[in-house]
């Protein structure tokens, strides 16, 4: 069943948003407060991940204590969308993230879009 208007879901073993690279997010950065911003600064590692992300098993191993600026609902709060616009503005962001780690074209992609019209989560 597929919807008129795609709502945002999040999908299982994908962790795009984790990439956290400051080179890469600028905006995201600047969006912050400043003591958000030392925060997520202190959790890049090197390789650019989040230092809490395990990409193994593709979970966040703080999951439950991850900062609000880590949960994809506190998204429109930083950057004013207003709630009837946030599904939209949700999907994008995770779609431009999902290109920019894994490619437009990737498997990862093709589940984030088939979640967000299938009106549910894709978990696996």
């Amino acid at each position: 069943m597929s919807r008129e208007t795609p709502q945002w879901t999040c999908i299982k073993h994908c962790g795009a948003c984790c990439r956290l690279a400051p080179e890469e997010r600028a905006d995201a950065l600047a969006a912050l407060s400043e003591e958000q911003q030392r925060t997520y600064l202190a959790m890049v590692g090197p390789d650019g991940w989040c230092i809490h992300y395990d990409t193994g098993s593709q979970r966040c191993t703080i999951y439950e204590e991850r900062p609000d600026f880590c949960r994809v609902s506190g998204l429109g709060r930083l950057f004013d969308v207003p709630d009837d616009q946030f599904d939209a503005f949700a999907i994008t962001c995770c779609q431009q993230q999902i290109r920019s780690t894994y490619g437009g074209r990737s498997g990862v992609m093709r589940k984030f879009k088939r979640a967000q019209t299938a009106g549910g989560s894709l978990d696996e």
